[in-house]
């Protein structure tokens, strides 16, 4: 596992983390300011039982503290628009928005969404990265680490397997769904319960 030499070791220990395409050694090497901030903000958020109990209803508590982490630092929503002419007929492309981007790398996070929002996380992030718009991909979900919790909790029925955690989002990389697209993939565990 070449990643675990640039990944800090504490978010080794926060975090379930999985590379695909040398994300981290590209983030390391050629992003060093990003993956810097990234590494941060990581570092800097926590989960709390209110965060989970509480209905997010379009956006939950979760989203929110990533954007008030990352946002002062610059990171910012994005859609790509292309435009192809083939054979003199001009097509246009567009993608979901990523949720933060920033020079070349783009960052999503996916709390609890129905597990399809992977297959359009991972379009988008190719289509940004085959137009080069990004070098590179971070996602951050849920790892099943977290499933006893919300057991104990009394709330596995709200994060059930239809949704967006790592054991949904590992078979699509591995199957390449993210195209030539390098991507880093933090999975939020225990240890960031305060």
């Amino acid at each position: 596992m070449i990643w675990k030499q640039y990944v800090p070791q504490d978010l080794q220990e926060l975090y379930e983390i999985q590379d695909f395409k040398h994300a981290a050694a590209i983030l390391s090497n050629e992003f060093p300011n990003e993956f810097r901030e990234l590494c941060e903000s990581l570092r800097e958020f926590c989960i709390t039982k209110k965060d989970v109990m509480s209905g997010g209803g379009n956006e939950s508590q979760i989203p929110k503290k990533f954007s008030q982490i990352l946002i002062p630092k610059g990171w910012k929503e994005d859609k790509l628009e292309a435009k192809v002419t083939v054979d003199k007929r001009e097509i246009k492309h567009e993608t979901h928005k990523v949720d933060y981007i920033k020079n070349r790398v783009a960052f999503d996070l996916e709390w609890n969404s129905k597990d399809q929002t992977f297959d359009r996380d991972l379009y988008a992030f190719r289509a940004f990265f085959d137009y080069e718009r990004i070098s590179v991909g971070v996602i951050v979900t849920r790892s099943d680490d977290l499933n006893p919790w919300f057991k104990e909790l009394g709330i596995m029925h709200k994060y059930g397997a239809s949704t967006t955690h790592m054991g949904k989002l590992l078979p699509r990389l591995k199957a390449g769904r993210n195209g030539g697209c390098p991507i880093l993939v933090f999975g939020i565990k225990q240890k960031l319960i305060k």
